[in-house]
């Protein structure tokens, strides 16, 4: 693989100016797409070139694959970072680029098709010896077949969902067979609607887990190596709020284990990139594969802090076919946590678009702020809210807590609602400083 040069960014905001940092950190050049929505975003002027590629619409602009396309041939990029969100795991996407001779930063289409469907990764997975939730093998296509299986293999409660799903939509918890078959009809009919295919498989239902996942890399040359694991129970509706690493719910032998599951799971798949593996854990420290994301994650960053590595960099260096360093040589210390910071109410969450009057960010020792907004931008209402991303880092949780305290008090935004008194509370909630949560605390969670 030859070395690349110029690499055009398909995306917008904070994960924009990341990358740019990292990419001229490289030598190497960057080119910015925006939509007309993001006209006059400060850090279009940091790329090397950057282009207008559509109307503000997601449709019209990010997700318009010949635009996109386009914009990197204009530029003559040789290669192209999705990271998350809009194109980065659209295979055809992928496809395209390989067509017009650019490198996708990124596995290959076959792998994302199939992490994609959620009952074929979990087969695979089992294949590789990853622990897997007790449930369908593959797909369950009636409400007669789906009451059998839940009474003679599964077991009660059991959870149905959408094989082409995510984001917590096509799911349905149910308690007992009286309720199966509606569940069933239900499920499928959001499925159809939010992803073009109907298709479900059953899993048993973990009751009050943990979300603690693996950052793993792989290369050409057969080499896999993880970046810890982070705990991402903290989360609302699915989405994740407060993430950290390490896990402190796991114990010393049972994180070697998740690990070697892990890296086992990416050499087994002779997986390329950056990807995540997600488990649940439950009360009694077993975990259990739940999927497979094939993309850089929004959380990477506290795998950074404790790792002092560029995960960003590695992407683009596997890439070029370039070997990742030794699992030997990565030093994971103390403890880091992230606050998503996003332009929404801090009790409704619902989004709150618009001029920032005031903007003071945190700094100090450890403080790290991903974020491509400042006083006087205007927050466009067609993207998502998240405007950054404080992450800090500690010796210990009980440091990083208090630094991250401190650096939340000192962040100042005005004009706009945002969650961060919500996080002020969080780091004064005696729950979370305990440890004492799941991935439905914030179900119950009164403020």
């Amino acid at each position: 693989m030859k070395e690349i040069k110029r690499i055009l960014i398909a995306n917008r905001g904070e994960i924009a100016l990341r990358a740019i940092r990292t990419i001229k950190e490289m030598g190497k050049e960057a080119v910015c797409v925006y939509s007309k929505g993001d006209e006059g975003a400060a850090y279009l002027d940091f790329a090397d070139a950057a282009v207008c590629i559509g109307g503000v619409k997601s449709s019209d602009s990010y997700l318009n694959i010949p635009a996109v396309i386009s914009a990197a041939e204009i530029t003559e990029c040789d290669a192209v970072f999705p990271g998350y969100g809009f194109l980065s795991e659209n295979q055809s996407f992928v496809e395209i680029c390989k067509f017009h001779g650019l490198k996708f930063i990124g596995p290959s289409v076959e792998l994302m098709e199939l992490m994609a469907d959620k009952s074929k990764a979990k087969q695979v997975m089992a294949e590789a010896g990853v622990p897997t939730i007790p449930g369908s093998d593959g797909a369950v296509r009636t409400p007669q077949e789906a009451k059998k299986l839940a009474r003679e293999v599964v077991g009660y409660p059991i959870i149905l969902k959408a094989a082409a799903g995510g984001g917590g939509r096509g799911m349905r918890i149910v308690e007992d067979e009286s309720y199966i078959e509606n569940a069933f009809l239900a499920c499928e009919a959001e499925a159809v609607n939010a992803f073009g295919d109907g298709t479900l498989y059953m899993e048993k239902f973990i009751e009050n887990p943990r979300h603690v996942e693996v950052q793993v890399l792989g290369d050409s040359h057969g080499n896999a190596i993880h970046v810890g694991e982070r705990d991402c129970s903290m989360q609302r509706r699915h989405q994740k709020l407060i993430e950290e690493s390490p896990a402190v719910v796991l114990d010393e032998n049972r994180r070697k284990e998740l690990h070697e599951a892990a890296v086992r799971a990416t050499k087994f798949l002779k997986y390329e990139g950056a990807g995540t593996f997600e488990f649940l854990v439950d009360k009694h420290n077993n975990f259990y594969f739940m999927e497979m994301n094939t993309r850089l994650q929004v959380e990477h960053c506290v795998s950074e802090m404790v790792s002092g590595l560029d995960i960003i960099k590695l992407m683009i260096e596997v890439a070029e076919g370039k070997e990742l360093p030794k699992q030997e040589e990565i030093e994971l210390k103390g403890h880091a946590i992230e606050c998503r910071i996003t332009a929404e109410d801090p009790v409704s969450f619902l989004p709150s678009p618009g001029k920032i009057q005031k903007w003071i960010q945190p700094g100090g020792k450890d403080v790290r702020v991903d974020t491509h907004a400042y006083c006087n931008y205007i927050i466009p209402p067609h993207y998502d809210s998240m405007i950054g991303k404080l992450i800090v880092w500690g010796e210990d949780r009980d440091a990083a807590i208090a630094r991250m305290k401190r650096a939340l008090d000192e962040f100042e935004v005005a004009g706009v609602k945002t969650v961060i008194d919500f996080h002020r509370k969080m780091m004064r909630n005696k729950d979370f400083i305990s440890n004492n949560f799941d991935t439905k605390y914030l179900e119950n969670y009164k403020g």
